[in-house]
């Protein structure tokens, strides 16, 4: 980028970081930006650098501004008795977006992964494992996604949980609106697998 202003150039190098984002998409939106008020750019500039302070929960690893997230200190959420299992926060969003649950999280930050050198304890299973030693759970729903490692996940979760709390899995299969031609084979036999009595 020859010619232009480094505060340009660094505008563009910093948005290119997003992912998805390359230099051209960076340097449209950096032009944009360049158009908008004072006020409007303080108030981006003060957003984005607030993301810096940003907290996880203590107890399940939703982004706070406190110690525990609004889930957690939900006492008809935490009274609830079940957890649901989440990789990413983006995860648990979509399944809070659904409106169909509502019992507590724990987020992993990923899945067991020993090639990239991800084991148990750079995972939040210990929280996990203190609901159940502590007696606050009755069902953990795994909602993690179906891959190797997701499912090697799910088999260590339920190794590690004792037998008295009840371990279930989120069904895979057919999207609504799907049709069975242009579903891969992977797919079509998650969905016979998780098929339910009609």
């Amino acid at each position: 980028m020859i010619g232009l202003p480094d505060k340009i150039k660094n505008a563009v190098t910093a948005l290119s970081k997003l992912p998805g984002v390359g230099e051209k998409s960076a340097l449209r939106m950096v032009t944009s930006l360049t158009k908008w008020r004072n006020s409007d750019l303080e108030f981006f500039a003060h957003a984005v650098e607030g993301l810096a302070t940003l907290k996880d929960c203590s107890e399940c690893g939703m982004w706070t501004d406190h110690q525990l997230c609004e889930i957690c200190s939900n006492d008809h959420r935490t009274s609830a008795r079940v957890v649901c299992v989440v990789e990413q926060v983006s995860d648990l969003l979509a399944v809070e977006k659904s409106g169909q649950y509502k019992g507590r999280f724990i987020v992993l930050g990923g899945v067991l992964n020993p090639l990239l050198g991800v084991g148990p304890d750079q995972l939040r299973l210990s929280k996990l494992s203190d609901l159940a030693d502590r007696k606050l759970m009755d069902v953990v729903i795994l909602a993690l996604n179906p891959s190797i490692e997701g499912d090697a996940t799910c088999a260590y979760i339920k190794h590690i949980l004792p037998d008295s709390v009840q371990v279930e899995r989120i069904g895979f299969g057919m999207p609504i609106g799907g049709s069975l031609e242009y579903l891969d084979p992977m797919t079509i036999g998650k969905a016979l697998e998780n098929r339910k009595s009609f």
